[in-house]
């Protein structure tokens, strides 16, 4: 048996979300500073830039994280590659490369508890199931998911124009059934939900961070003639299309 002490009832620590056995752990203050890094990590409290941490509960269940973000593990809890060979290796490898996330995503499975890197970003949890076709993200966002949730890529639908917009070709999208712990530089409180119902967007920039996998995503013109683009001042942008959710932040 294990029992955890000064974590979940350390008065400095506050759980800020929770879904499914995962919570986030918000320090209050960080007191783990020295006179030369006081005023700068008191001004950081003030600005809600605080560190953050993933705590997982496992019950004979498992938790595919990104590689590197394991900080530690207790109990029956055991670790093994998502890799089942050469050629699976090169294929997530691949995809690695297109979408900017780790090749190797560990699973940690069994019964005990993980916790993640702190990290001062914020931290979003998505029940995947809640996402019309499954959930795209932008580069950089997965942190972790439970092992009921699939993992793929997707290309977007006209690959020349996302090309000429310096974006990038594909994106992760996760579908199935379970909990997904997401990297944000926005929070919450500041990210606005778009609901479309067969209607389309158009987003000048990479501020949708993520959006339902039945929305159609292509990169387009901001106007019918490349002169009404450069009169406008705009020229490609993000453009969704069809009935489902988008995620934007409001500043990049």
């Amino acid at each position: 048996m294990i029992r955890i002490q000064n974590l979940i009832d350390n008065p400095n620590l506050r759980v800020v979300e929770e879904k499914k056995g995962i919570k986030v752990l918000e320090y209050t203050k960080d007191l783990s500073v020295n006179p030369a890094s006081a005023v700068n990590a008191y001004y950081c409290s003030e600005m809600n830039i605080r560190k953050r941490q993933v705590f997982i509960d496992l019950d004979n269940s498992g938790i595919i994280v990104s590689a590197g973000a394991m900080q530690w593990t207790a109990g029956s809890v055991e670790a093994k590659s998502d890799i089942r060979g050469v050629g699976d290796f090169f294929g997530k490898a691949l995809k690695g490369s297109v979408t900017k996330e780790s090749t190797v995503k560990p699973k940690y499975y069994g019964t005990g508890y993980v916790m993640l890197e702190p990290t001062y970003k914020h931290i979003l949890l998505e029940n995947v199931e809640d996402w019309e076709g499954g959930l795209v993200l932008d580069d950089g966002l997965f942190l972790a998911c439970e092992d009921s949730v699939n993992q793929t890529v997707i290309a977007r639908s006209n690959l020349s124009s996302a090309v000429l917009g310096n974006e990038g070709l594909f994106n992760l999208a996760l579908k199935g059934r379970g909990v997904a712990v997401l990297e944000s530089n926005v929070p919450r409180d500041e990210l606005v939900e778009i609901v479309l119902q067969d209607d389309v967007v158009k987003i000048d920039g990479n501020f949708a961070v993520a959006w339902s996998g039945s929305l159609k995503f292509t990169v387009e013109k901001s106007t019918k003639s490349l002169i009404g683009s450069a009169v406008s001042g705009e020229g490609l942008v993000n453009v969704y299309r069809g009935t489902g959710r988008i995620l934007m932040a409001p500043v990049l």
